[in-house]
C-alpha cells in the first residue's frame, strides 16, 4: 500500500486530497493522519498555540504555475504541471511558450516569464496565477465599490478604498505561493507546503505576490468552548468507529487502484448531486449497483469477445472485494468518512471568519457571498498536506452552470 506521505512527495503538489477521501487512499494510517489533523485543526482554533498543524487558504487560482531555476542549466524558466513530467516541459523563452500553448494561458505564461525574474527566486516554488492587469475590473457589488478579479470560480474582491486596492491596480500579475521544491533534478525534487514564500521574494511593483498562509491575526476564528466539547465529540465517535473497522478491509481498498478509483467517483456524484450520505447501507447497495452499471457499458463498448472477456475479468477482480463482510465494513468506512467531514465542516465554517478579501459567486442574479474555496492542513514537518473544501457547496459552485466561471468571456 502507499503511504499518504509518500503520495504526496512522489507526486509533487500537482494533486491534492480531501481530507475524508483520505480514508481510501491510504488506508488505516490515511485515515488516522485525518483524524490527528483534524484533532491538530481544533486544538489551533481553541487557541492552543502548540497544535501539530499548519493552515493555508486554498485561493481559487488558475493556471497552477511554476518558476524557478533549472537545476540542470541554471536558467530560469515558468511551467504549468508537466514540470515534473518524465520530460520536464519548462518555458524559458516566449518561443518555447508559442510552441506549447495558445489563447489565455499562452498570455499568462509569458507575462509569468517577463516579470517574475525580478523577484529573485531561489530554488523553484509553485502558486496559482490570479490575475493579470486586463483581468482587474472595477465593480459595484452589493453597493460597494471594489476591485474584482475572477480567476475561475470565485471572484475576489477588494475594497477601492483601501491601500490594498492600489497595490493590486498596479500590478502586472497576481500570483499566490503554497508550496517550495529542493533537489538536484526535477525529478528527485521534494515539496515543502505551507512556506512563507512571498516575504522571501524580492518586492516588485509588477507583481502583486501572496502567501497562502492563514493569518488570524484578529482571533475572529477562535472557538468557544461549546464549539470545542462538540468538535471533540465528533471526533470521538471517528475515533470508536474506526476502531471497529477491518485493517484488511480498509487497506483492500488502497491496495486495488481500480477499486479506489471507482468508489471515489461513485461517492463523487453524490458530491456534483449535493447528496449527502446519510444512509450508509443504501450507500453500499448503490454503490454495487454502479460498479455493475459501469463494468456493463464498458463490456457494451466492447466489439470482440476477448474485449469483452478482458472487461469480465476486471469485474470479477473488484467485484470480489463485496464480501458480506466487506460489505459491512464499508458502511463503517462510510460512517467514519462522515464523521469527518461533519469535523470539517465545523472548522471551516471557523475559519471562514477570517478573509483578506471578500469573496462572491457570479450567477444569473448577481452576486452571491461566498467563503473560501478551502483550506490545506499542512503538518508542522511541512511534508503531508491535506485539502479540507466545503464540497457540498463549492464543488456544486464549481459544476454548476448556474455560477459564471472567469474563463467564460
Amino acid at each position: 500500500m502507499k503511504k499518504f506521505s509518500s503520495f504526496l512527495i512522489e507526486e509533487k503538489n500537482t494533486h491534492m486530497e480531501h481530507i475524508e477521501d483520505n480514508v481510501l487512499n491510504g488506508g488505516v494510517q490515511g485515515a488516522r493522519e485525518s483524524i490527528n489533523f483534524l484533532r491538530s485543526l481544533r486544538d489551533m482554533l481553541a487557541g492552543n498555540a502548540d497544535a501539530g498543524v499548519n493552515v493555508s487558504v486554498k485561493w481559487d487560482g488558475a493556471p497552477a504555475i511554476f518558476a524557478g531555476t533549472d537545476p540542470s542549466d541554471g536558467q530560469f524558466f515558468v511551467a504549468k504541471k508537466g514540470v515534473f513530467n518524465k520530460n520536464p516541459k519548462v518555458y524559458k523563452t516566449d518561443q518555447d511558450i508559442d510552441d506549447d500553448t495558445s489563447g489565455d494561458l499562452n498570455k499568462k505564461l509569458k507575462l509569468a516569464l517577463t516579470h517574475l525574474p525580478d523577484l529573485n527566486i531561489q530554488g523553484v516554488i509553485q502558486g496559482d496565477f490570479l490575475f493579470a492587469k486586463s483581468d482587474l475590473k472595477r465593480q459595484k457589488v452589493q453597493g460597494k465599490s471594489y476591485i474584482t478579479f475572477h480567476p475561475n470560480t470565485i471572484v475576489y474582491a477588494v475594497p477601492t478604498d483601501v491601500p490594498l486596492a492600489r497595490e493590486i491596480s498596479r500590478a502586472k500579475i497576481g500570483i499566490v505561493w503554497h508550496t517550495t521544491y529542493s533537489g538536484t533534478s526535477f525529478e528527485t525534487m521534494k515539496a515543502s507546503f505551507g512556506q512563507n514564500i512571498a516575504n522571501s521574494l524580492t518586492q516588485s511593483n509588477a507583481v502583486w505576490s501572496v502567501d497562502a498562509e492563514y493569518k488570524d491575526v484578529s482571533g475572529n476564528a477562535t472557538m468557544t468552548k461549546r464549539q470545542t466539547k462538540a468538535i471533540t465529540g465528533i471526533l470521538s465517535n471517528a475515533g470508536k468507529t474506526f476502531n471497529k473497522i477491518d485493517a484488511a478491509g480498509l487497506n483492500g481498498i488502497s491496495d486495488n487502484a481500480e477499486l479506489l478509483q471507482r468508489m471515489k467517483t461513485f461517492l463523487n456524484t453524490k458530491v456534483r448531486k449535493q447528496q449527502k450520505v446519510t444512509n450508509v447501507k443504501k450507500a453500499v447497495a448503490e454503490m454495487i449497483d454502479y460498479f455493475h452499471d459501469y463494468y456493463q457499458i464498458e463490456s457494451d463498448k466492447k466489439k470482440s469477445p476477448r474485449g469483452k472477456a478482458g472487461v469480465d475479468e476486471r469485474k470479477r477482480e473488484v467485484m470480489k472485494y463485496f464480501s458480506q463482510t466487506n460489505r459491512a465494513n464499508l458502511e463503517n468506512i462510510l460512517t467514519l468518512m462522515n464523521h469527518l467531514v461533519d469535523a470539517k465542516e465545523i472548522l471551516i465554517n471557523q475559519m471562514n471568519k477570517v478573509k483578506g478579501l471578500d469573496t462572491f459567486l457570479l450567477t444569473d442574479q448577481g452576486f452571491k457571498s461566498t467563503g473560501q474555496e478551502g483550506f490545506v492542513a499542512i503538518d508542522r514537518v511541512g511534508k503531508n498536506a491535506v485539502k479540507l473544501v466545503d464540497r457540498m457547496n463549492f464543488s456544486y459552485a464549481n459544476f454548476s452552470p448556474e455560477v459564471k466561471k472567469g474563463w467564460q468571456r
